[in-house]
């Protein structure tokens, strides 16, 4: 299918990680297969995040092994340490690996020291390191959270994001998702940063990953577009937050709804790739998975109307 916007879906790992009760590996794979017929061409699988911190990923290597892969289809890990990019590519030598993963940082010390367990000085030595392990294997995603807004600190410079963005650029990291991690930007501000860092670096894909913490999540979305930004995250059920066992913020801090997404993108015109037809049903799907209606508007209200007339 023809598409005007990439999609990456994350309810497997962004979408889970705050989940206390432990998601059966079959569910996370049935699931992901779900998001792959969809249409989806790229997927956030799973995180090699240490166990004990973030149980819910134990079982990334079954579930990265037991998925059946689509075509021209990114399965992306996440990965915050040398540690778990050592996991990754014993996955991936055996054939069973992601193909794509995340080189987690953040914009704020605090925030890093809390997320990472390291400053952000100590999290950049391991970024190079991970590149340097990574020997072309994957396509590198930096990511880097709290872009905007920090739980701990506040406001962040965009002189910093611009600094961070600009060192990923330098190891070779192509791909740079900006999380609004608490949800705490707004339309404006999201369309001059965005525009801004595609203007200074016209060689680089730039991801807009943004938190419905305070409703704005997809005026945030449709302000990065208009800024030339085409690569999105989003949740289905605006499922997600922070890990289970460490905490910071408070409230609702999940993601932009998947399902809401593709209606608005839909029906505006802009092509998505994604089955519209089966959408709510797989939205469905992600609520039974962990037992509680989640957010997504559409899912209790239907689709667009509107959808029919740009059909």
């Amino acid at each position: 299918m023809e598409r005007d916007v990439i999609l990456n879906e994350c309810f497997a790992r962004d979408g889970l990680q705050n989940e206390p009760e432990f998601i059966a590996t079959a569910t996370k794979i049935a699931l992901i297969d779900s998001f792959s017929a969809l249409g989806f061409r790229r997927i956030e699988a799973t995180s090699y995040a240490n166990p004990d911190r973030v149980p819910q990923f134990a079982d990334a290597s079954e579930v990265l092994a037991g998925m059946q892969r689509g075509t021209a289809v990114l399965y992306k890990a996440s990965c915050g340490n040398v540690r778990a990019v050592e996991r990754a590519n014993a996955d991936f030598d055996t054939g069973t690996g992601p193909n794509e993963i995340s080189l987690l940082a953040s914009a704020s010390e605090s925030h890093s020291k809390k997320n990472l367990n390291a400053t952000r000085a100590e999290q950049w030595e391991r970024i190079a390191l991970m590149v340097e392990m990574s020997a072309g294997r994957y396509n590198l995603v930096g990511s880097l959270s709290v872009a905007f807004a920090c739980p701990f600190e506040g406001l962040i410079s965009p002189e910093i994001v611009a600094q961070d963005c600009a060192r990923f650029a330098d190891m070779g990291v192509k791909t740079i998702s900006l999380g609004d991690t608490i949800g705490a930007a707004t339309p404006d501000q999201i369309e001059a940063t965005f525009a801004g860092l595609i203007a200074a670096h016209p060689e680089l894909t730039f991801v807009a990953h943004f938190h419905d913490t305070r409703g704005l999540g997809l005026a945030n979305c449709l302000a990065a577009y208009r800024a030339g930004c085409r690569y999105f995250d989003s949740a289905f059920g605006g499922a997600g937050g922070h890990p289970a066992k460490i905490k910071y913020g408070s409230g609702y801090t999940g993601n932009v709804a998947t399902e809401d997404l593709v209606n608005m993108f839909e029906a505006m015109g802009i092509r998505t790739g994604v089955h519209v037809g089966k959408l709510i049903e797989t939205a469905r799907m992600c609520e039974a998975a962990i037992g509680r209606e989640l957010y997504g508007k559409v899912t209790r209200t239907g689709l667009s109307p509107f959808l029919e007339a740009v059909q």
